[in-house]
């Protein structure tokens, strides 16, 4: 049991909370928009564990990829490789093993699913090496982890439209905005070791308007999607709350005052990312019965 939480603390587990419930969001309205109906319970359970073995591959890669830079940062040196807790081995046999119920997971579902299974890898794969040599790596990460919804709603149905697309974009920018936060902690460092990213290459204050542009994108995406698939009010209460969440995080952290970063980044966003699914599955509900 030590050493499952060693892992789960590894891939942080607990992030799942951020791409998992829009999954689940592309699922059900790809499935009423274009084919009038929602996912079956096998269809969930196969998205399940097909985000599962995705992201825990992702932040497998991540931290072996990573190590050397890990132990140099004192915010990291205490993560699983660096400290000594998993060795490399084991930690590749996890990946693998990830990617693998990635496979299994995605072969059950729209057979288009394996056809661009090699899109999704390649993306999780070359994230990591992107804060070598470019400022964009949060956008990257938000084009990568953005598949969420978008594989959700073609496991379902096999294509996408606008309404799709739409999704992908506002999630891939939240993502992104939320990164970028997250990377203003590792500023100094990351300019010091060479490394990337938009606050170690535009500047703490100027990256905290970069990301306050992207969320403003995604704000105006979630609204977009009301009426592009048919939400009614209920949606639309979960849209402006989540409007509201994301103005509240940026009104935390400032340039000169990075103390409720953590907050910033996990409670607010994990909050955003379930408030945004339940009401509009409550949404769902209550029209469909």
């Amino acid at each position: 049991m030590k050493k499952l939480r060693i892992f789960l603390e590894m891939i942080k587990f607990e992030h799942t909370v951020f791409a998992l419930p829009f999954a689940f969001m592309g699922a059900i309205l790809g499935g009423l928009t274009m084919e009038d109906r929602l996912p079956s319970w096998s269809e969930i359970g196969w998205i399940i564990l097909a985000m599962v073995g995705a992201r825990s591959a992702a932040m497998g890669l991540n931290r072996v990829i990573d190590r050397f830079i890990d132990k140099k940062n004192p915010r990291t040196a205490t993560r699983a490789i660096p400290a000594g807790l998993l060795g490399l081995v084991e930690v590749w046999v996890f990946i693998a093993i990830s990617f693998i119920l990635l496979f299994v997971a995605a072969s059950q579902l729209d057979p288009i699913c394996v056809k661009l299974m090699p899109i999704a890898v390649v993306l999780l794969v070359g994230y990591s090496y992107t804060k070598r040599f470019t400022w964009a790596c949060h956008l990257v990460l938000g084009l990568t982890i953005g598949l969420a919804p978008l594989g959700g709603w073609v496991a379902v149905t096999g294509a996408a439209n606008l309404s799709a697309y739409v999704l992908y974009v506002s999630v891939a920018c939240w993502i992104a905005g939320f990164d970028v936060l997250y990377a203003t902690q590792d500023a100094d460092f990351d300019k010091r070791e060479g490394l990337y990213s938009i606050p170690s290459y535009f500047g703490i204050a100027r990256g905290l308007i970069i990301a306050r542009l992207l969320h403003v994108v995604t704000a105006v995406g979630f609204i977009a999607l009301i009426p592009m698939t048919g939400l009614g009010a209920l949606a639309a209460v979960g849209m402006i709350g989540a409007c509201g969440l994301l103005l509240y995080e940026h009104r935390l952290v400032k340039p000169h005052d990075l103390s409720r970063i953590q907050t910033a980044f996990f409670t607010l966003n994990g909050t955003l990312s379930i408030v945004v699914f339940a009401f509009t599955l409550l949404d769902v509900v209550v029209k469909t019965w």
